[in-house]
């Protein structure tokens, strides 16, 4: 039995990464891959305790101590702005080059200066912390050689325990450096 709201974008039974859609921009940045259980609870967390903050906040204003209230206010609006920024975080990609978002840096590498997209071994960090453990990377070198900061790792926030979607999302990024540094 299809229901509508399933298939209001694709055919029935057919994987949304897989099939681009008609109307899709390659203009416009898009990240290729969606955003991992990981990332998503954290971000959800973080949410959670915005409500707790605003609870507080509000408590603190029926008391009347407004300058508590105030900071309270102000503590939300930088958490919401984290949880916000989190669920950013990855590897973007556009006909214009490719970008990766980082929690306070962004860096962005145009397709005609890039020399390869290419998933190697190496070590990379578990979830983003300092601990390393031994997985695959999807690292774009610039011409000079000099290579960023992997794109995306098969341990990081979207992808750990999902070597299926990393393969897939890699692969979705080197198609777009072999299409576009052509160009």
């Amino acid at each position: 039995m299809p229901l509508p709201f399933l298939t209001a974008d694709r055919a029935f039974d057919a994987s949304a990464e897989d099939i681009a859609l008609p109307f899709d921009d390659h203009d416009s940045w898009r990240r290729p891959y969606r955003p991992g259980p990981w990332r998503v609870a954290a971000a959800a967390a973080l949410l959670l305790l915005v409500s707790f903050i605003l609870l507080a906040g509000m408590i603190t204003a029926f008391a009347g101590a407004m300058p508590g209230a105030a900071a309270c206010l102000g503590l939300t609006v930088v958490v919401i702005g984290c949880a916000l920024r989190l669920l950013r975080v990855g590897a973007w990609v556009s006909r214009h080059g490719v970008r990766r978002v980082g929690f306070l840096t962004t860096t962005t590498v145009p397709w005609n200066r890039v020399a390869a997209v290419r998933t190697v071994q190496q070590p990379v960090k578990w979830l983003g912390l300092p601990r390393t453990v031994q997985g695959q990377a999807l690292i774009v070198v610039r011409q000079g050689g000099e290579a960023i900061t992997p794109l995306l790792t098969d341990s990081n926030a979207d992808f750990l325990a999902r070597g299926e979607a990393f393969d897939r999302a890699a692969d979705t990024v080197e198609a777009w450096g072999d299409e576009y540094r052509r160009d």
